[in-house]
């Protein structure tokens, strides 16, 4: 069994120790290539090209939705803040929203905007918009991009503006916003769009299965008619449910809403949450020869580890902090191994 693990914000959680990740980085064979987004690497991964994802038809398609011809979006919920420097983004990540005030919004901007769209809630923090009218393209990052940061320079195409301002208008007096505000919590008074297209013809991609829980990576499982599922609490859980053969990938990104919120404590503890119950029972799989591959992907830092159970006897190779490895280049490998083979 080949496992395959994409990490996003791997590197990131500076103060905090991963013994069994580590140790993996430091055994495994290192291939570098272009740092991207998890999206692109997506993209890249199932045969899409480095075209932007269509996020939008994609996270349609793991909701179970009909897509269709048309164009989707994502139209995930935010709450906008102005201040002197401009207008600041809160992407849902950030707040708490339950499931029954995400439907009271979509509903009401559903009835204020017939024939213009139809917005579909998938998760609380995930919605996605079918355009029902002609509208100019649209690029823009995903709002976790733009946690914290002034917008007014990734607004799309001035021709949204006047639906993206008339979206604010009909969420502003909203019963849900209203008792959200008396509660001390954000107000969701803006949609941010993205990952704007068509559902792709197909998707094709290496794996015997696919586990996430991002829902553009579950519509490219989907649409490549790979077995997918959520990943499960832990290592020790999924290896009970996979194949003991053939190529895996588990898509792991809870790293990157603390990373991209600026939580380091957050950040520390997911990251060992990760190390606990996926590289430690990882890496004792490894050993015990269960797994014959450990594959780890860092797409932000533009990172692969590939590790064999051989591997871990190069002891000359000694685990480092992990934002170490963003830094460290294949050819330093080299260098260690030719001195570990002389020694």
């Amino acid at each position: 069994m080949h496992v395959e693990l994409v990490v996003p914000a791997l590197f990131d959680a500076a103060a905090a120790a991963a013994a069994a990740a580590e140790l993996l980085l430091a055994r495994g064979r290192r291939r570098e290539r272009d740092a991207s987004t998890l999206e692109q690497w997506l993209g890249e991964a199932f045969g899409l090209g480095d075209a932007p994802l269509p996020a939008g038809a994609l996270s349609a398609l793991a909701g179970g939705l009909e897509t269709g011809p048309g164009i989707w979006l994502r139209s995930d919920p935010v709450h906008l803040s102005a201040n002197q420097d401009g207008v600041r983004l809160l992407p849902a990540e950030a707040f708490a929203l339950a499931p029954a005030d995400a439907a009271a919004l979509a509903q009401a901007l559903n009835a204020h905007f017939a024939g213009d769209f139809v917005l579909h809630v998938l998760q609380p923090g995930a919605w996605c918009l079918q355009l029902v009218r002609d509208m100019p393209p649209l690029q823009a990052r995903p709002p976790l991009s733009l946690a914290g940061r002034g917008i007014d320079a990734e607004l799309p195409d001035k021709r949204w503006h006047s639906l993206l301002n008339e979206i604010q208008m009909a969420l502003h007096g909203h019963p849900a916003n209203a008792a959200r505000e008396a509660r001390g919590e954000p107000a969701v008074n803006g949609l941010w769009l993205w990952g704007a297209g068509r559902l792709p013809a197909a998707a094709n991609g290496p794996w015997h299965s696919f586990s996430a829980e991002n829902l553009s990576a579950l519509g490219l499982a989907r649409l490549a008619h790979l077995r997918h599922r959520a990943p499960g609490t832990d290592a020790q859980t999924w290896l009970g449910r996979a194949s003991e053969e053939g190529r895996h990938l588990v898509v792991l990104d809870d790293l990157r809403a603390p990373r991209a919120l600026g939580e380091a404590d957050a950040l520390a503890a997911a990251l060992q949450r990760l190390e606990e119950r996926w590289f430690a029972p990882l890496l004792a799989a490894l050993r015990a020869g269960r797994i014959g591959m450990v594959t780890v992907h860092v797409p932000d830092a533009g990172f692969a580890s590939e590790t064999v159970r051989s591997d871990l006897r190069r002891f000359w190779r000694r685990p480092r902090p992990l934002p170490a490895y963003a830094k460290r280049a294949a050819e330093d490998d080299a260098q260690v191994d030719a001195r570990g083979g002389a020694a």
